[in-house]
């Protein structure tokens, strides 16, 4: 996919990048990335994907803008209060970068219309705040053979992923699932939501940017994803620690045995799958 004089200027500092280059910002224009939640983690990752000159970006959201979020929703403006959010971060991106195509969908992902929504793009970044979500988006990804980047912020602490169960590694391993990390959700009660607990603004930011780095190099054909790998950040004492885990035997989605879902730093903190 060629690129025109403009976008060539736009995006001289990835094209002088070995890993990047030309070939490698084509290959972004013709990307075709499917966002779900134009929130805490949704608003940032919007916002460097359409930089970084993703071609097509898809919205999935339901959520009208409310003055709580602009704390930490950075894509929306005090203005936007009570419009949708893929309305105003369609706006958003399209003052940001004319070249890129944004698809709003004002819906709420369920695992019925899942697997539909996924069917015109080449790769999910899921950013949604609940745990009936994540599920519902991490299987349909394995049944529709999508990759899925996928993130979760505590009040002081965020976790990513990517999560490419439909492959296999190089040795013919079998990627694991998002259910291999986490099999089940937590109990109901037991992790508060965000107006509640609250969440740190900034944190946000360095979690959906962290997405759209995953995406990216998705996209561009460069570096190493955290397949099998769950990025831990602590805001506190600004601690990244990353934990391996592999496939679960037993997993629901594709496993054969009852076994061991992972294989941790016994040093590491647990993981939690928080939702902000």
């Amino acid at each position: 996919m060629a690129l025109s004089s403009d976008e060539i200027e736009r995006y001289a500092r990835h094209i002088v990048l070995r890993e990047v280059g030309g070939p490698g910002q084509a290959r972004l224009k013709a990307a075709r990335v499917l966002v779900i939640g134009a929130g805490g983690l949704g608003a940032p990752l919007i916002q460097y994907l359409a930089a970084a000159g993703i071609g097509t970006i898809g919205i999935v959201d339901d959520d009208a803008v409310s003055l709580s979020n602009l704390q930490r929703q950075v894509i929306h403006g005090t203005p936007d209060v009570g419009r949708l959010k893929v309305e105003s971060a369609a706006e958003a991106v399209a003052r940001l970068n004319p070249h890129v195509r944004v698809v709003a969908h004002p819906v709420r992902i369920t695992p019925e219309n899942a697997v539909g929504l996924m069917t015109d793009y080449d790769l999910v970044a899921d950013g949604s705040d609940n745990f009936a979500t994540r599920y519902a988006v991490s299987d349909a990804c394995f049944h529709a053979g999508k990759p899925l980047v996928t993130a979760a912020l505590g009040a002081f602490d965020g976790s990513l992923t990517t999560i490419r169960a439909h492959e296999t590694s190089p040795e013919g391993e079998r990627h694991p699932t998002y259910r291999c990390l986490f099999p089940n959700p937590p109990p109901p009660g037991t992790v508060a939501p965000c107006a509640e607990a609250g969440v740190l603004g900034a944190l946000a930011g360095v979690m959906g940017s962290l997405m759209a780095m995953e995406v990216i190099r998705a996209a561009a054909g460069f570096g190493e994803p955290l397949v099998g790998r769950l990025l831990m950040v602590d805001a506190r004492s600004m601690r990244f620690e990353t934990l391996s885990y592999a496939w679960d035997p037993d997993n629901p989605l594709n496993g054969v045995r009852t076994g061991p879902a992972a294989v941790r730093d016994p040093d590491a903190s647990p993981p939690s799958p928080q939702g902000r």
